[in-house]
């Protein structure tokens, strides 16, 4: 064979030499950055993606932690959707109790902020104090401790009293029981509210001193300046806060002793999700139940980053 008929062969194979010599090199020269990846994507894999997934799967199940999950398909979405009472409830509470918690937890936060930013002295203290219910507030303990301050003979109840008002049982009555959860939500500001001074510190104050020469009032420097300044933290906030409302479950399962009473009046989403799985060890319902969470959380999500265009006011 001549040399002009080998002369391409051996041209490819050196292209190709050179094209495995090229990707060595780049592999050596990032070996260390996917060295330090490596832990967050097998934690991504392993402990994020995989159980996602394998939830997904159990969820078209009749798995019950006991025997082998049989395929149903769609059953499972079907159940909940038309003959499930305490899916139906569970949903009506949840939604009653984002609808409320939500905008008057970022409320009193932003006002708190707004006084902080006045220059008090000893600001720091101030903030640790007021962020300090934010750690605290999910934990088991300020539950029960809550359970005992609404209880019918509660520390609330006896301050009632001595201005000669009977106070009801808060937690027991279904009326109220409700209102209890969305109150401890409210007390839990401090993270919404830190973030709110932040933003607030961002603000020039050479616009007020602009808007007071030219005789605007307080009330409208607050809604001509400071809200479209700080909608971006509000729009932040408000996705936050509200996808953490959709997750609440200590609260309502130690107020309520795990049960969502009474009579299913703080029987949150996400803690008859625990009853079907835990309690009941339906576990293929249960992570149809959890998926539909997600694309609630999903389609909320969505919407809400839809709807920036119209409120959300960045530098551009």
């Amino acid at each position: 064979m001549s040399v002009s008929e080998r002369s391409p062969a051996a041209a490819g194979n050196g292209e190709s030499n050179a094209l495995a010599r090229s990707y060595r090199e780049a592999f050596r020269r990032n070996a260390p950055g996917y060295l330090f990846l490596a832990p967050w994507l097998i934690g991504f894999f392993c402990l994020t993606l995989g159980p996602a997934l394998g939830s997904l799967y159990l969820s078209l199940t009749d798995f019950d932690l006991l025997q082998t999950p049989n395929f149903v398909g769609l059953q499972n979405y079907v159940r909940m959707a038309t003959a499930d009472p305490k899916f139906v409830s569970a949903m009506r509470v949840t939604f009653l109790y984002v609808v409320l918690s939500m905008p008057l937890k970022l409320g009193f936060a932003l006002a708190v902020a707004m006084m902080l930013n006045r220059g008090l002295k000893g600001l720091p203290i101030y903030r640790a104090v007021f962020y300090l219910p934010s750690l605290l507030g999910a934990s088991v303990a300020i539950a029960v401790l809550w359970r005992q301050l609404f209880a019918a003979d509660g520390m609330v109840n006896s301050m009632l009293a001595i201005i000669g008002i009977e106070g009801p049982s808060w937690i027991s009555n279904p009326r109220y029981s409700l209102y209890t959860l969305v109150v401890l939500s409210v007390w839990q500001f401090g993270s919404p509210m830190i973030i709110f001074l932040a933003g607030l510190r961002q603000i020039p104050t050479d616009m007020y001193e602009a808007a007071s020469l030219d005789g605007a009032s307080a009330s409208r420097q607050f809604w001509k300046i400071t809200l479209p300044l700080l909608s971006p933290v509000i729009f932040f906030n408000f996705v936050i806060q509200t996808i953490e409302a959709f997750k609440a479950f200590t609260p309502a399962f130690i107020v309520s002793g795990g049960t969502g009473g009474p009579i299913n009046s703080t029987l949150f989403y996400t803690l008859y999700l625990y009853q079907e799985a835990f309690g009941n060890f339906r576990m293929g319902y249960a992570s149809a139940l959890a998926w539909v969470l997600v694309i609630i959380i999903a389609i909320f999500t969505a919407f809400s980053f839809l709807s920036t265009r119209y409120w959300v006011h960045y530098d551009e």
